[in-house]
């Protein structure tokens, strides 16, 4: 089977890409008036910067062609321990939930929560669909999730 055919039927690594960008323009939605009518706390702010810089860092940190939003390595991907990825597995995924999380206190709202919650379980999910196949792809892989955490560097 060729690597876009296995792409292609990924029904799981779909399902969560979708889910994930759905919840991610559902907490944009809710909570980007109040940043643009000013009404954000600084605290928001300042959780909306650090996710941006995150993520920015991650993606430099990345090679091109190398970064994939489905969690699957891509064929010939290189295993990244460069940068945000020395400490976490997941700098991505940390930086759109930071960035959620802005969002949420922006809008303060139970759905706001509710769709984070979400959001945070969809990306679990995902990074445990992407580290067995980085498992499968990379045989380094093991001793690197041995040094890092998923999203957090030492706590989670």
């Amino acid at each position: 089977m060729s690597a876009g055919g296995a792409a292609s039927r990924d029904v799981a690594g779909s399902a969560l890409v979708t889910l994930q960008l759905a919840l991610i323009a559902a907490l944009g939605a809710w909570g980007v008036p109040a940043f643009a009518r000013g009404d954000a706390p600084a605290a928001a702010w300042a959780l909306v910067a650090i996710g941006v810089l995150l993520g920015l860092w991650a993606l430099s940190a990345n090679r091109p062609g190398n970064f994939n939003i489905r969690p699957t390595p891509r064929v010939g991907g290189h295993l990244v321990q460069e940068g945000p990825y020395h400490w976490i597995r997941h700098p991505m995924y940390s930086a759109v939930l930071l960035a959620a999380a802005a969002c949420c206190w922006a809008a303060t709202t139970v759905w706001t929560l509710a769709a984070w919650a979400a959001l945070a379980a969809v990306l679990a999910l995902k990074a445990t669909l992407e580290e067995r196949r980085m498992a499968a792809a990379h045989p380094q892989y093991q001793a690197y999730c041995a040094r890092t955490r998923r999203f957090v560097p030492g706590l989670l």
